[in-house]
């Protein structure tokens, strides 16, 4: 019996302190994942599943003999146009089976669109200059093939955050109708889009790089960022632009949006700026994740609208 008591003593000894020392959940889980609401970023429901089908790991060219590719999320029901979202978070274009990532799109399945989740080569082995051209000559590709994919080619917009938004409004303000003479039969075909939503975009890299140091996927001749800045591109031929950026975001400051925003106009290109005073870089209010998670919602419901506005 002595030596029973012993035993539970010092059970209850190692016990109770890994009891105590137990992690409370914390209150602010932190900001979402390139501003999608936190719902959006889980599995899918059995019942959403149903609402899609996938063309997957369609190449669209190569690079350092790696495939690029898409993968396409077709809706049961299409309404004839497509959005492809730009996958890119620092220029780090991250893959995802489909039936995994569905839940990020299902805004825009719900409503028709067919969607496509377009990936670019990676930082940090490649820099973001590569992921311009990956992603321009993956437009080309989408465009040529949307019919195979139930869409209209002319009815196509593009759409991303952060980085994601950079290469979206390349997408829309670099884009051409082909070069008859180029030695890749692709890029003989046009890439030009209908609409643009980018969510806190870089717009101006010579502005927002400087001083910082060169790593990564911003490795690269500081000659080029000019280059590969969407702000130096507007003109009377681009689509309608929706951004939508935080006021408080220390990563991308809104000066980026505001200058964009500035060129477009002068352009004369229809396009809307909207801001969330509050939201940091990712939609995020530090200290409540209830208004985080709603401003990510509203910015969310804000992109389809302009995309059934722009794409009907």
């Amino acid at each position: 019996m002595r030596m029973r008591a012993l035993v539970l003593t010092a059970f209850a000894m190692i016990a109770v302190p890994a009891y105590a020392q137990t992690p409370q959940p914390a209150t602010d889980p932190g900001p979402p994942l390139s501003g999608y609401p936190r719902k959006a970023l889980g599995l899918p429901t059995a019942a959403e599943l149903t609402t899609a089908t996938y063309v997957r790991d369609v190449i669209y060219g190569h690079r350092d003999g790696m495939a690029l590719t898409y993968d396409v999320f077709k809706p049961l029901k299409p309404n004839g146009a497509l959005v492809v979202n730009m996958v890119s978070a620092g220029w780090r274009s991250s893959w995802g089976p489909p039936e995994e990532r569905q839940a990020r799109y299902q805004w825009l399945l719900d409503k028709g669109f067919t969607v496509v989740a377009l990936h670019h080569a990676s930082a940090p082995r490649f820099p973001l200059t590569d992921a311009v051209k990956d992603i321009r000559l993956g437009m080309r590709h989408i465009k040529l093939h949307a019919a195979e994919y139930g869409a209209d080619p002319a009815r196509i917009g593009v759409w991303g955050a952060s980085a994601g938004g950079h290469l979206s409004l390349v997408a829309g303000l670099m884009a051409d109708d082909g070069d008859p003479a180029a030695e890749n039969p692709l890029e003989r075909s046009g890439n030009r889009v209908r609409a643009v939503v980018a969510y806190f975009p870089p717009t101006d890299l010579d502005v927002l790089l400087a001083g910082r140091p060169r790593q990564g996927a911003i490795d690269f001749d500081e000659g080029l960022r000019a280059s590969v800045s969407p702000v130096h591109f507007a003109d009377a031929r681009d689509p309608p632009v929706l951004i939508i950026s935080g006021g408080a975001d220390k990563g991308v400051p809104i000066a980026q949006s505001e200058m964009m925003k500035a060129a477009l106009d002068k352009a004369g290109v229809t396009n809307e700026l909207k801001v969330f005073p509050d939201a940091d870089h990712d939609f995020y209010v530090k200290g409540n994740p209830v208004k985080t998670d709603s401003i990510a919602l509203e910015a969310m419901n804000a992109m389809v609208a302009w995309f059934e506005l722009q794409l009907k």
